[in-house]
């Protein structure tokens, strides 16, 4: 759920808790997988939980402390949709570390018992010992709390440690505070270097990876049956007594019958050692009609007219296909497939790599992939029988290469970061670096990364109320030692910079997900730029209202945009806005209070909302799409047309400037713009690709507007070429939106109902309550 969900004075009904459980009982019945199935009785246990929770008042679903007795830093179990079960992710029963500290501290098998040790000369000697050696694992933030205390101690911060304990022991029985021990040194905290995947996390890949059957028993069929084949129809023309090639028209002598006779000991050789192919079993198969005719000749029963038929029949078109065994054409066709079947497998190739990765450390990334992915070596391949100078395929290639460690927009250029989605899965690690360097003690400094990634794989719970997410900073050990922070503000601009251009010149025409947004907002309180970043807001759980960072966003933007295409092609007052933002600031002040929300930015979106038609004159209803989500859509996309969702923000206060230049980055979004209107056409459902459509779009709208005037219209031509790049219907479905922008351009604007030249020009949006006009086939059909 995002950071701010705008909701008000509400709690969560039980009806989607209901809707889950009945899924995941369902499959947990019925699904064909064991491991399946028992992964969904998990599911199923943990929605029980969560309705008993709600039904008894132990669970408030919707508040930032959902459940009764924990503060809001105590990390929750949360299952899809940000509910949360009752049960703390760092509680349970103990885990087989925590059984072997005690047994070796000496102290029962009881998490307070081992708490209370931790407080003792000797607890406190092994915790700095893991200080010292940085091993140790924290899995979920509480396991770094007592580390922390240590190292309080041990630098003379008493009474602070004091402070910590007391607000860690009334906990002490429920939640694990120790760190679990690690057999390796912790991975350095100090380096820009990141990897989607660990060397173990590709292993555990690779080994999931099974012989394809289907190459497999190709394999099989080119290495054994054709060639046993060729035996049995070299045998059988030794019995053809003329140049049509007829066979058994010469009677078999002994000598013919006793090679008959091992041939037939080796097939059932054969087939008992190669089980893939079943072709040369059945009795309408050639090679199948050779085996059974030669059973039968071998047997003594002479072949009756019928199978004689068959036999030569077969023979003849295994001849006219493929020619002679032994002839030029049939020896080349032999020696390719033998070098086909020679090759070896993907999964031979993988157990190579498995070698490799097995000596690097496991808990990393690679840094170097050029000795895991080179040919195959003469030591290997007298270990393995895997031929020396075999390379490896692309799809084993593609799965090492996820452990790539490199900097960040190493791994977006080439491809390990194919998604802002996945770039967002990977900023925690840089951000963890980021926000350590701020401390200037070694160990603490690796503590406190350890901690934010832990921190950073705690699941978001669903709010309402307009409540926001736990931060960092709310967790006692983290406020412990928050006086030990340097000045780290420039540090963290720099890498907002770095990371904001990489996300907006990488992935052009994305949204920037909710999961990046957050990071990049620690980043900006770290370097007190004063940049407000706004969350996709869900559509589903709206009630109107928005926080009063949306209309802050909205003034930076203006500041940015006043004046410009932009802002006349959405038909938005910047200057208005500016002066709504002060008065409504001026009102905050005035009342010495913070306001939760702005009223007058969310009546301006509503407005605008209710003004914008999508929908062309006599287009019906869109179903579905036409009920109170879209209609909550609709504000929703104001707001973000308004504040750009964060565009401005990093261009004007963040200061990012992408290498493409603002040019080529309009050409590639409208590329994104045209690759989702491809996918209308015949589409039963457009109406989620139509709001990817008119986000790209905007985002194209936005960058055309920080060119220069001249440099517009070169790039209005270019996205009229582009559109001849793809099929017919996309130019034409885009032909209004293209009109309209050119309108704007060239300083004409749109009436009330965003068209123009009798509807030839269109505002482009994504939402509607109405059918939406790039919907419509060109041919006047609906898609």
């Amino acid at each position: 759920m995002d950071d701010d969900a705008e909701q008000q004075h509400l709690t969560a009904a039980p009806g989607y808790a209901l809707g889950q459980l009945a899924k995941a009982f369902t499959t947990a019945l019925t699904h064909e997988d064991a491991d399946t199935r028992r992964r969904a009785e998990g599911r199923a246990q943990r929605w029980r939980a969560v309705l008993a929770g709600m039904a008894d008042g132990r669970l408030t679903i919707g508040s930032r402390t959902p459940v009764a007795g924990f503060p809001a830093w105590v990390t929750p179990e949360v299952v899809r949709g940000g509910f949360a079960t009752g049960a703390p992710g760092a509680g349970g029963p103990l885990q087989p570390y925590e059984i072997a500290l005690a047994e070796r501290f000496g102290v029962p098998a009881d998490r307070r018992a081992l708490f209370a040790h931790c407080l003792t000369d000797s607890g406190l000697t092994w915790l700095w010992g893991r200080l010292n050696s940085g091993r140790y694992e924290v899995t979920v933030p509480e396991e770094g709390a007592l580390l922390t205390m240590a190292w309080l101690v041990r630098h003379g911060e008493t009474a602070a440690a004091l402070d910590l304990v007391a607000e860690l022991e009334p906990f002490a029985g429920q939640l694990r505070f120790l760190p679990r021990p690690s057999t390796g040194r912790a991975a350095s905290d100090d380096t820009d270097a990141l990897h989607r995947r660990t060397v173990d996390d590709t292993v555990n890949r690779l080994v999931r990876r099974r012989p394809n059957a289907a190459v497999e028993t190709q394999r099989e069929a080119l290495a054994v049956w054709q060639p046993f084949g060729d035996e049995l129809l070299a045998h059988w023309l030794e019995t053809a007594g003329g140049a049509d090639g007829r066979v058994l028209e010469l009677a078999p002598d002994e000598a013919w019958l006793a090679r008959s006779g091992e041939l037939l000991s080796r097939y059932r050789s054969l087939a008992e050692e190669h089980t893939r192919c079943g072709k040369h079993r059945s009795p309408k198969e050639n090679l199948g009609i050779l085996r059974g005719a030669l059973e039968e000749t071998v047997a003594g029963r002479e072949l009756d007219a019928r199978r004689l038929g068959l036999l030569r029949h077969a023979v003849a078109s295994m001849v006219r296909r493929r020619g002679l065994p032994g002839s030029p054409a049939h020896t080349e066709l032999r020696h390719a497939q033998r070098a086909q079947a020679a090759l070896p497998s993907h999964h031979a190739l993988a157990q190579v790599v498995l070698g490799r990765l097995a000596v690097l450390p496991q808990e990393s990334g690679i840094a170097d992939l050029a000795p895991v992915l080179a040919p195959v070596s003469g030591p290997e391949e007298r270990e393995t029988g895997v031929p020396a100078g075999a390379r490896l395929p692309p799809v084993i290639s593609r799965v090492v290469e996820g452990a790539l460690s490199a900097p960040v927009d190493v791994l977006v250029e080439r491809g390990v970061v194919p998604s802002a989605e996945v770039l967002a899965e990977l900023v925690p690690q840089l951000v963890a670096v980021t926000s350590a360097r701020a401390y200037d003690d070694d160990a603490l400094r690796a503590l406190m990364a350890a901690n934010y990634r832990a921190f950073r794989n705690r699941r978001s719970l669903l709010l309402l109320n307009l409540e926001r997410q736990v931060r960092i900073g709310e967790l006692p050990w983290v406020r412990a030692v928050a006086a030990q922070r340097g000045d780290g503000s420039a540090e963290a601009a720099l890498v907002l910079r770095q990371l904001g251009e990489l996300a907006v010149g990488g992935f052009p025409g994305t949204i920037l997900p909710n999961p990046l947004v957050r990071e990049l907002g620690v980043l900006v309180r770290q370097s007190e730029l004063g940049a407000p970043l706004v969350e996709e807001l869900a559509a589903d759980i709206f009630m109107n209202t928005f926080g009063p960072k949306f209309l802050v966003a909205a003034r930076v933007a203006g500041e940015l945009l006043g004046g410009s295409l932009y802002e006349r092609y959405y038909g938005i007052d910047y200057e208005a806005i500016r002066r709504l933002a002060i008065a409504e600031a001026s009102e905050a002040a005035r009342r010495s209070v913070r306001t939760p929300t702005s009223p007058g930015f969310a009546r301006l979106c509503a407005e605008r909302a209710k003004a914008a038609s999508s929908a062309p004159a006599g287009t019906k209803s869109g179903g579905s799409h036409g009920s109170w989500v879209a209609g909550n859509g609709k504000v929703i996309e104001q707001a973000q047309i308004l504040t750009t969702h964060n565009l401005a923000t990093l261009v004007h206060r963040v200061g990012i400037a992408p290498e493409p230049g603002w040019a080529e980055l309009a050409r590639r979004c409208f590329v994104t713009v045209c690759r989702l209107t491809g996918r209308v056409h015949g589409n039963p459902r457009p109406y989620a690709t139509i709001k990817d459509a008119a986000y790209a779009w905007r985002q194209s709208v936005f960058h055309l507007s920080l060119c220069p005037p001249a440099e517009q219209w070169r790039v209005l031509a270019d996205l009229d070429a582009e559109t001849g790049r793809h099929p017919a219907h996309v130019a034409a479905r885009l032909a209004p939106a293209l009109a309209g922008l050119r309108l704007v351009a060239d300083g004409g604007g749109f009436g009330p109902d965003g068209t123009a030249d009798r509807g030839r020009a269109r505002r482009l949006l994504g939402w509607t309550t109405d059918g939406h006009w790039l919907a419509s086939d060109p041919t006047g059909r609906t898609s």
